[in-house]
């Protein structure tokens, strides 16, 4: 029992000091953040297609599948799938529609909605790609969202300067201070955007008119904007 009692004795002389000496060293908090401002090089537009019939729902089903591949196959010659463009369909549904009177339940109409997604780093074709699809039947333009692809790139490129920055503040709070860093305490980061342009939601209803009573002025113009990249750091150093 002595020997127990001498051996965990032992061990808290050994041990105590280092602990009480990694509680009691001084450091430093220093946080830093850089950005940069970059053209996005990536556009994802989320085209719907929306067919109705009042008799019958197979009716709207194939009416809705025909302009579903129109626009489809249009997209795809447009895109640039070599390079990593893609088009896709989402979201299909086929539905009765009621409307209530009196909370009467009515039936109204059958309606298929069936949705393309077209992935294109052709930033600039984003208004050409709009007009064919509404050319070809597309009823609305449910979302356009500019990104950059190479974000993760980046952001680790921006984290490694905001690292430094704070290091660089560290070191200077330290010498005036008198003392050096000396090591690294605890250290985080992190990456978010801010588009300068406010979301884009491009709406169609379903057209009323022709087509070809639409006067030709152009794709339609779709502004981009800039993507800013944030990067933070919050660091502690550890200084003597």
């Amino acid at each position: 029992m002595k020997k127990v009692f001498a051996l965990t004795a032992l061990c808290c002389l050994m041990f105590s000091p280092a602990i009480s000496a990694e509680i009691e060293r001084g450091f430093i908090n220093s946080n830093a953040s850089v950005n940069k401002e970059m053209a996005p090089d990536t556009v994802e537009i989320t085209i719907e297609v929306v067919t109705e019939d009042v008799n019958s729902l197979q009716v709207a089903t194939v009416k809705n599948k025909e302009l579903s591949d129109k626009v489809y196959n249009a997209m795809k010659s447009m895109v640039a799938e070599t390079e990593g463009d893609y088009v896709k369909t989402s979201d299909f549904s086929a539905q009765p529609v009621y409307y209530y009177v009196n909370s009467k339940k009515n039936f109204e109409k059958y309606q298929v909605s069936n949705k393309v997604i077209v992935h294109t780093k052709l930033v600039q074709k984003s208004g050409e790609l709009i007009d064919k699809a509404i050319e070809l039947g597309a009823t609305n333009i449910d979302n356009i969202s500019f990104m950059l692809e190479s974000y993760d790139t980046y952001c680790d490129e921006l984290l490694v300067q905001a690292a430094k920055k704070s290091k660089m503040r560290a070191e200077g709070l330290a010498l005036a201070s008198g003392v050096r860093v000396v090591g690294v305490k605890n250290l985080s980061g992190s990456c978010n955007t801010h588009n300068s342009s406010p979301r884009i939601m491009y709406n169609m209803a379903a057209k009323s008119e022709s087509m070809d009573s639409i006067p030709a002025y152009g794709a339609t113009p779709i502004s981009s904007g800039t993507i800013k990249l944030y990067a933070n750091v919050n660091a502690s150093y550890f200084v003597k």
